[in-house]
């Protein structure tokens, strides 16, 4: 008998949970899942909308929203045969045919597709209804009179939220105690479980003011808190460290600007400013979107991709069905979308419908005119600063309203519009929303303000409504949301637990914690160098030359980076690869090179130009630093042991292409004393933290994706995706019970927890249950489970004690 099984049927809670997941998920449909938006939609607009839609409802049938459709009695979800919608539609009788007999019937290949959705779920977009639209959104931003205090509530919004609960006649909301606020806090805004070192003195505390220190404390931990929220700004910019386009050059990652942005924690005007119009290649990836292969439809262009882009992600409005044709489901329209769009393009861009030319060409347009407008005639640089500008406009109120709502459902669990991506839609509490956004201006957008504003109210403190009052109709807000861990939360969780982190991660950014001491102990040693032209006097302008260093590794690189300059402009290859570019030597850039090199041979290149048409100084510097595994440290700079060659590589994006040609020594160059300052000043801080020792933990949000992830709902990111799918899926009940990846890291923490000297076993389930639990064990919990390892725990039961904890709800669950 297996150990994981005996367990198993121990905890009945466990099992019952399990046996659901794994085997009650329904099974994907043979057929084709059918478009709703696309598909379904324009056959009920053109076919029943007319009768029973809007404020019409023709025989007691009104199809306006999906719970509507249902409740009628005319479908059966998931049973087109016993439909009475179906049965209408596909009947001979003109009597009972719909529609009537004096209008059109509806064609065979449309009635085949109401009943393959209908097979399949009837799944209805969120924020489509074919209601008379009544709601029109505000643009500008409003500031609501806060409600009167209640019940020494002061902070703003518990005042707005208990006005709203009276209205509403729901009760007061309960408060969690602090070992559940602590667990929820410490995931919510740094993505890590409290250890129980801290969870036991933060309990024992007895200041009230605990918990607004402990959040002070959390969001200034600035690695955690940039390691957690890169997921939710991978997600919401679909960047990642590898994927469709990254090898052929048709894609660029913003890693080390987006993760440099959230250290920083860079206000959030200033934030999307340089995604829109960007200060330097860094944060261009963001509107450069995917250059697919090959022949694409007018709708995945780049300059349309553009258009999504920015609309979605900063104003949480689709644009996705106005790209194509006026929009079914908002008032977007082709024109506009293609306005949107032309703003990026860099030639006149032709309107599409349908993916067919209409004969006409967009102008360049904002959606907002009211508060501003780009110039169509301005180069395509000044047309994306008019844009930012315009994006970031203090009167611009759908821009901090979209990001605040995000950031509520991240801490709450469900938008105050939702969907996310629906701002048309209308708010459960328009006040709230406004207060929030308004708060964001206030505080110079600083999202870690709103991040505070949120978390140090009563409404965040207080307990999560039982699940089957959550959402039931009409949302009626009742207290947070249970929410499931995100994958990145759950690995980094085991990986917590068990000490079974990876010790390379794939995202280009440098995350170590140096101090001033450290950062003045090192030394520069790389020198400026050119091509042989620069011997006898200064560079022509225009020059191109490319210059290189070979050089041997014994081991791998676990930590390592380098500060590239270059008077005038650079593209860094490393081992044939495209990493970065820069054409601003006052502005010297990092490189994460811990990825790039290999054991062995590597070879570094730079492809590097003069600017100007007249001899003008010209110049390289490169200093990286290595640490080695095994403990070895290398230094690399550039120096007279690199070489040049005066021809550059064919043009191949994003790979190094061919250098016909003799490579020759470099010459090394005076420096010049603006050359100097630019490198003084920054570059020490950056090649101190490459390779500092200093580092905590590695985390999932730095790794590219894996099986187990992409099973806990972590996306592909070639969309962008605000709100992860909540619903358990096979596949993810499949890798939870027997995937390699999760297993392995339960060997390696099972192994550990062994080799432990305990007390007593009991002393090693308490552990177990404060670090995962935030909690000690019931007795019988207790009982139960050291009865199962027994005195001395092999590692094999130890490993399927952790499984047991890792797959209950109260584990997987934020709440």
């Amino acid at each position: 008998m297996l150990p994981r099984q005996s367990l198993f049927r121990t905890l009945p809670f466990l099992s019952l949970w399990c046996v659901s997941a794994g085997f009650a998920v329904a099974s994907s449909a043979v057929a084709a899942e059918v478009d709703f938006a696309h598909q379904v939609v324009p056959i009920l607009r053109q076919h029943c909308v007319e009768c029973h839609g809007g404020r019409e409802a023709k025989g007691g049938f009104s199809l306006n929203t999906r719970e509507l459709l249902v409740n009628s009695g005319h479908v059966e979800v998931g049973k087109p045969d016993a439909s009475y919608l179906i049965e209408l539609i596909n009947s001979d009788d003109p009597e009972l045919r719909m529609p009537p007999a004096d209008r059109p019937a509806v064609e065979r290949a449309d009635r085949e597709i109401l009943t393959r959705w209908i097979a399949q779920g009837a799944a209805w977009d969120d924020g489509i209804s074919f209601a008379d639209t009544a709601y029109e959104p505000p643009l500008r931003p409003r500031r609501p009179e806060l409600p009167a205090i209640t019940d020494g509530h002061e902070h703003p919004v518990d005042r707005i939220i208990d006005d709203y609960l009276a209205r509403n006649q729901q009760l007061p909301l309960e408060p969690i105690d602090d070992a559940a606020f602590l667990r929820r806090v410490s995931l919510d805004l740094v993505g890590l479980l409290p250890d129980p070192e801290t969870l036991r003195a933060f309990v024992a505390d007895p200041a009230a003011d605990k918990r607004q220190r402990m959040i002070d404390r959390l969001l200034a931990d600035e690695i955690a808190f940039a390691d957690h929220w890169m997921t939710f700004f991978n997600d919401l910019l679909r960047n990642d460290y590898s994927g469709t386009g990254f090898i052929t050059g048709g894609r660029a990652q913003i890693s080390g600007w987006l993760y440099d942005a959230l250290l920083q924690n860079k206000p959030f005007d200033r934030f999307v400013r340089e995604l829109i119009a960007p200060p330097t290649a860094a944060s261009r990836g963001f509107i450069d979107g995917i250059r697919w292969r090959g022949e694409v439809s007018a709708g995945q262009t780049v300059e349309i991709q553009f258009a999504q882009s920015i609309s979605q992600s900063f104003l949480g409005i689709n644009l996705k069905c106005a790209s194509c044709h006026d929009s079914f489901i908002d008032r977007w329209t082709l024109d506009e979308a293609f306005g949107l769009a032309a703003i990026y393009a860099d030639q006149p861009l032709d309107i599409h419908r349908c993916d067919k030319p209409i004969g006409r060409t967009a102008e360049a347009g904002w959606l907002f005119p009211e508060i501003g407008q780009v110039d169509p005639e301005a180069s395509r640089d000044d047309r994306l600063r008019q844009l930012a500008d315009l994006m970031t406009h203090p009167e611009n109120g759908r821009f901090t309203r979209t990001i605040v709502n995000r950031l509520w459902y991240q801490l709450m669990g469900r938008g105050i519009v939702h969907p996310l991506d629906a701002m048309q839609s209308e708010p459960w509490d328009a006040d709230l929303l406004d207060f929030l956004a308004v708060s964001l201006a206030d505080h110079d957008y600083d999202l870690k303000a709103i991040l505070k504003l949120i978390a140090t109210s009563r409404a965040y403190q207080s307990q999560t409504p039982p699940e089957s009052t959550a959402v039931v109709g009409e949302f009626v807000f009742r207290g947070p949301i249970a929410r499931r861990m995100t994958a990145e939360q759950f690995l980094d969780s085991v990986w917590q637990l068990t000490d079974a982190a990876p010790t390379r991660i794939d995202a280009p950014v440098l995350r170590g914690i140096v101090d001033d001491a450290e950062v003045e102990r090192l030394s520069l040693q790389a020198d400026w160098i050119w091509g042989d032209s620069a011997a006898d006097g200064l560079p022509p302008g225009g020059e191109a030359i490319s210059l290189r260093k070979t050089f041997s590794l014994s081991s791998l690189v676990e930590r390592g980076g380098a500060v590239i300059s270059c008077d005038n402009a650079f593209v860094l290859y490393v081992n044939g690869r495209e990493v970065t570019r820069g054409d601003d030597w006052s502005q010297p850039q990092s490189v994460v090179l811990t990825s790039l090199l290999k054991k062995g041979d590597n070879q570094i290149v730079v492809v590097a130009t003069n600017a100007g048409t007249e001899p003008n100084p010209a110049g390289l510097f490169f200093e990286s630093r290595l640490a080695l595994e095994g403990g070895d440290e290398l230094t690399l700079v550039s120096d007279d042991s690199w070489q040049f060659n005066p021809a550059v590589p064919k043009g191949r994006e994003g790979r190094l292409g061919g250098i016909p040609g003799d490579w020759m020594p470099v010459t090394v160059v005076p420096s010049v004393a603006a050359w100097d300052e630019a490198i003084r000043s920054q570059a020490p801080s950056r090649l101190a933290q490459a390779t500092s020792g200093n580092v905590p933990m590695n985390r999932a949000a730095l790794m590219k994706n894996d099986f187990l992830m992409k099973s806990l709902g972590r996306p592909l990111r070639e969309q962008i995706v605000s709100m992860r799918p909540a619903d358990l899926t096979t596949l993810e009940a499949i890798d939870l019970a027997n995937g390699k990846i999760l297993a392995d890291a339960l060997a390696v923490g099972a192994q550990r927890f062994s080799q432990r000297s305990w007390d007593t076993p009991a002393e090693l389930v308490r552990h177990v249950f404060e670090f995962a639990l935030s909690r000690s064990p019931s007795g019988d919990e207790l009982a139960v489970i050291t009865d199962f390892i027994g005195d001395s725990p092999e590692p094999r039961t130890i490993e399927d004690f952790l499984w047991a904890v890792l797959m209950t709800p109260e584990f997987l669950l934020v709440r």
